[in-house]
């Protein structure tokens, strides 16, 4: 899973020269780095420009937070490991990636924890349940400061659309890169292929894949859909994205400005997801009129039967898992049970 050492040195170099350079010119302020791997009109971009502008307006006298995305500092794999570090002050991470720092995080990636939009918010908005998982990377020098929805997760192909999970047989689709999403691929009948995000593009276009997952954004803002022209709703995962902070920044930060940077984080995730519906409605509109792209609407239940297994293997192989899933089930139940007596 870990990136090229020598991609990742000349990048550490790009970044540790860009600090050296920003000190010699006397630049009082601190420079905070911010990376992420969407383009500048995703909504994780709005969002973070949301957390720049108040930032700067509350402690602009001493932070000048630069925004960097379109992965210019690196794969989200890279960046992580830069904000292990403290080169990179913060980077959005997708959960898959913070899997291999602590299994903990491999909940979230689940086929079918979630039965709703809203039950997955619930679950997300409950500190209860997550604040537990986002400080359980402390020790590996970041911790999680926010989440921000990346909505549902569906297949997109080249060739043909998936309706059934026998359409998936002998194809090689794109996956985020860990343990559980591969076991996933193998359950649907697959064959996974693990890699960055910013490898999909070409390797839908040189038929190194036959297909990806993603959410509908994934189609345009990063030109997916130039290629792969089948989109099938068949929603196996409700995944977020998750903004991380170094340890040893986060922790040197006085009682009075982690106050604002908390509200801060509370900014990037309340815009992002104010963002996120207008720009899945706009997605979709543009994949069909612009990129000619099909949508397909098959019936989960047969995609939720060939993974649900899943469930059980993870909670077997770890059992600390046990009570967060209880936990989600809950708020599930809880949900179900309200609108029933509505």
């Amino acid at each position: 899973m870990r990136i090229m050492k020598k991609v990742f040195m000349g990048t550490m170099a790009i970044v540790m020269g860009a600090l050296f350079t920003s000190c010699n010119k006397g630049n009082e302020k601190e420079i905070i780095r911010v990376s992420h791997n969407q383009a500048a009109d995703h909504p994780t971009n709005i969002g973070l420009l949301a957390f720049e502008k108040y930032i700067e307006e509350n402690l602009g006298d001493k932070y000048d937070v630069q925004i960097f995305p379109n992965e210019l500092l690196g794969s989200q794999v890279n960046t992580v490991e830069l904000t292990q570090t403290g080169a990179i002050n913060f980077t959005v991470a997708s959960n898959a990636i913070l899997e291999s720092f602590e299994d903990v995080y491999q909940i979230f990636n689940l086929p079918y924890l979630f039965t709703s939009p809203e039950h997955y918010h619930a679950v997300m908005d409950d500190k209860e349940i997550v604040d537990p998982i986002f400080k359980s990377t402390k020790k590996s020098g970041f911790e999680a400061v926010a989440w921000l929805d990346a909505g549902t997760r569906n297949f997109y192909t080249v060739k043909k659309p998936v309706l059934t999970p026998d359409d998936l047989k002998g194809l090689k689709i794109r996956v985020q890169q860990s343990a559980s999403n591969i076991r996933m691929m193998q359950l649907f009948g697959g064959s996974a292929t693990p890699m960055g995000f910013g490898e999909v593009y070409t390797a839908l276009q040189q038929n190194v894949i036959d297909g990806a997952e993603n959410n509908e954004l994934a189609v345009t803002s990063n030109k997916h859909g130039e290629v792969a022209k089948y989109y099938s709703y068949n929603m196996h995962q409700m995944v977020p994205d998750i903004v991380i902070g170094n340890e040893r920044f986060l922790s040197n930060l006085s009682p009075e400005e982690r106050v604002i940077f908390d509200k801060g984080f509370q900014i990037i995730s309340r815009v992002q997801r104010d963002a996120w519906g207008e720009s899945v409605e706009k997605s979709i509109k543009q994949a069909k009129e612009e990129m000619n792209v099909q949508f397909f609407y098959p019936e989960v239940l047969p995609f939720q039967e060939r993974v649900l297994p899943l469930h059980q293997e993870v909670m077997t192989s770890n059992p600390k898992l046990v009570p967060i899933y209880e936990k989600i089930q809950e708020v599930g139940k809880s949900m179900i049970g309200g609108k029933e007596n509505e």
